[in-house]
C-alpha cells in the first residue's frame, strides 16, 4: 500500500525535504509516498529524514545493482558506487563460485553475488552485531550464510585455499578524514565502517595479510579504494604475494584493486 498524494502534500513534503538540505528532494518525497502506508507514516519519516537520517534507514531498504537491500538503523549504507566492486565480482565468479563477503555490512555485495552467479556459494561476516543481523536477512534466505567476528576469523576453516572471489568492502576513509564526511554517514553509520585508520588502508593490511591462504589458486580478492590511495593500496597488496591490477568506472567515481592468487 501507498500514499497517492494531492498536489499541496507532495508540495509540502518536498518543501520540507528540500529545507532540510536533502539534495533529491523530489526523488526522496516519491519514495516515502510509496512507503508509507498512510498520513501519520509518512509525517514520521519525513521528519526523520529531515532529522538527518540517511534515506535508506528510513525506509528500510536500499536500491543496489538491481536489488532492493533491507538496510537496518545503525547499518552501512550501501553506495552506488560499490555496484562496480560488485560487478568485477560477478564478472570473475564462475557458476558454483566460491565467494566471500568480508565487512559485508548489509550483505548487498553477497546478496548480489547469490542472485547473479548461478550456483554459487557465498559466505559472509562482519564485526557489527546489527549488519550481521542485518546481512542474514539479506544473505540466507538466498542460500548463503552470515558470520559475525572480525574478518577472516569467524569463517569455517575448511574454506581456506578455496575461495575463488573475495570481495572485501574495507573502511579505507583516513581518521582524520572522518569529520568531512557528510554528517547522514558520520552520525548514523558505524565508524567501525568507515575509518581506516591514519592512512585509511589499516584494514587493507590485515586483509591482504591473510588472502593468500584463503583465496584459491587463480582466486580474487576484489578491494574498493579511492583514486589517491590506489598506488599505495597495490603496494600493500604484492608485498603478500598477489598480482594486481586497478580498474575503474568514471561514471560511479569509483575505484577498485582485484588482485589473483598465482
Amino acid at each position: 500500500m501507498s500514499i497517492d498524494p494531492s498536489f499541496s502534500l507532495r508540495s509540502a513534503t518536498v518543501s520540507r525535504l528540500r529545507a532540510a538540505g536533502c539534495v533529491f528532494a523530489e526523488d526522496e518525497a516519491e519514495l516515502l509516498f510509496t512507503t508509507a502506508h498512510d498520513s501519520d507514516e509518512l509525517d514520521t519519516m519525513v521528519a526523520r529524514r529531515a532529522g538527518g537520517l540517511p534515506i535508506e534507514h528510513v525506509v528500510g531498504w536500499a536500491a543496489f545493482a538491481g536489488l532492493r537491500v533491507a538496510v537496518d538503523p545503525g547499518v552501512f549504507v550501501p553506495r552506488r558506487r560499490t555496484e562496480f566492486l560488485v560487478g568485477r565480482a560477478v564478472s570473475l565468479a564462475g557458476p558454483g563460485a566460491l565467494c566471500v563477503d568480508l565487512c559485508c555490512g548489509s550483505g548487498a555485495a553477497g546478496a548480489v553475488l547469490l542472485s547473479a552467479v548461478p550456483g554459487a556459494e557465498v559466505y559472509a561476516s562482519d564485526i557489527e552485531p546489527p549488519a550481521v543481523r542485518c546481512a542474514r536477512r539479506n544473505i540466507e534466505p538466498r542460500g548463503g550464510r552470515v558470520f559475525e567476528g572480525d574478518l577472516f576469523a569467524p569463517l569455517p576453516d575448511r574454506l581456506r585455499g578455496r575461495v575463488q572471489v573475495l570481495v572485501a568492502n574495507v573502511p579505507y576513509v583516513p581518521t582524520d578524514d572522518i569529520g568531512l564526511l557528510p554528517p547522514e554517514a558520520r552520525e548514523h553509520e558505524p565508524r567501525v565502517a568507515l575509518d581506516g585508520g591514519s592512512d585509511g588502508l589499516d584494514v587493507l593490511r590485515r586483509v591482504a595479510a591473510e588472502a593468500a591462504d584463503w583465496l584459491a589458486p587463480g582466486g580474487h580478492l576484489l578491494v574498493e579504494t579511492s583514486e589517491q590511495q590506489a598506488a599505495r593500496a597495490v603496494e600493500t597488496v604484492t608485498g603478500h604475494g598477489l598480482t594486481c591490477r586497478v580498474t575503474g568506472s568514471e561514471e560511479l567515481y569509483a575505484t577498485v584493486v582485484v588482485a589473483t592468487r598465482p
